[in-house]
C-alpha cells in the first residue's frame, strides 16, 4: 500500500470499515473470580460457552479485526493525503451483470467470484521464468500485477475459464478481481504492446466479447498495456482501478 496507493479505493476501505462496524454491537466481556466469565450486550448477559456467548465472541473478534484494519488504512490515509476520506466512496451493492452462455444473465458478486476456477487455462504451455505464489505466469508483467493486487489485499482469480455471450468456446480472462466492499467483479486483460496487426486484431476481438457480454470498459473490465521488454508500472494500474471503483459509485447512485 506504501508504493503505489490508489486513493479513491483507499477511500472506500476506510468507510467500509466504518459501515461495518456501525452495524456490529459493543461486546463487554466480564471476568470473575466467583462466577463463570458472561458476555455482555446493552441488558443482555449470555455465558461464554453457550451458543450466545459463543456468537458474541465471533462477533466481538469481526469488530476488534474490523478496528485494526481502519487503523491502518487511516494512518496510511492521513500520512499521505489531507482531509478526510472521500465520503462519495461509499460502499454499495453494485449488482453489475454479465451475460454468459446461452444469453444467462449472472450478477458479478461473491457467489459468481466463489464458482470461478483459478489457474485453470491448461491450454498453452506456461515457462517456470515467471513463478508467484505457486502459480506460474505467462509474462513478467502479470506476475508484478499479481503481486499489486496481493500488496493490495485484492481476491483475484488468474485465468479462470469463462464462457461469454456469443461464444460457443470458453475464455480465460487474465484476471477476474473481486472487491467485498461492492459486492462486485472486475475483468483486468493485460496487452504487450506489439508491432503486429495479428495482436491488435485480437486485442480487438476480446474488447468486443467482453461489451457484447455487457460489461462497460473501464468500469467492469479493465485494459492494460507494456511493452514486454519493459518493467510493467503499478502506478498505471492504480490509475485505472481508481476510476473504476468511481465510476462503479457513480453509476450506481
Amino acid at each position: 500500500m506504501k508504493k503505489y496507493i490508489p486513493r479513491e479505493y483507499l477511500a472506500l476501505k476506510i468507510n467500509y470499515c466504518r459501515q461495518q462496524l456501525e452495524k456490529l454491537p459493543i461486546i463487554v466481556l466480564q471476568e470473575n473470580i466467583t462466577c463463570a466469565p458472561r458476555i455482555v450486550i446493552g441488558k443482555h448477559r449470555y455465558l461464554v460457552s453457550s451458543e450466545n456467548g459463543k456468537y458474541c465472541l465471533e462477533l466481538n473478534q469481526k469488530r476488534e479485526s474490523l478496528e485494526r484494519e481502519l487503523q491502518f488504512y487511516q494512518t496510511i490515509w492521513d500520512c499521505n493525503f489531507k482531509g478526510e476520506p472521500f465520503p462519495e466512496c461509499e460502499p454499495i451493492r453494485a449488482n453489475r451483470t454479465l451475460f454468459i452462455g446461452n444469453n444467462d444473465q449472472v450478477v458479478m458478486n461473491k457467489e459468481f467470484f466463489d464458482s470461478l476456477e483459478n489457474d485453470a487455462n491448461t491450454k498453452y504451455p506456461k515457462s517456470n521464468n515467471y513463478i508467484f505464489d505457486g502459480i506460474r505466469y505467462r509474462s513478467a508483467a502479470e506476475r508484478e500485477i499479481a503481486i499489486f493486487y496481493t500488496d493490495m489485499g485484492i481476491p483475484f482469480k488468474y485465468e479462470p475459464r469463462i464462457t461469454l455471450r456469443g461464444l460457443t468456446f470458453p475464455i480465460f480472462s487474465d484476471f477476474i478481481l473481486y472487491f467485498e466492499e461492492l459486492d462486485n467483479c472486475k475483468f483486468h486483460e493485460h496487452f504487450g504492446i506489439k508491432n503486429s496487426s495479428e495482436y491488435l486484431k485480437e486485442t480487438k476481438i476480446k474488447y468486443g466479447n467482453y461489451t457484447n457480454a455487457g460489461l462497460i470498459p473501464d468500469i467492469d473490465v479493465l485494459f492494460t498495456y507494456a511493452n514486454d521488454e519493459n518493467t510493467f508500472d503499478p502506478r498505471f494500474l492504480s490509475a485505472k482501478l481508481n476510476a473504476a471503483i468511481y465510476g462503479t459509485i457513480c453509476i450506481n447512485k
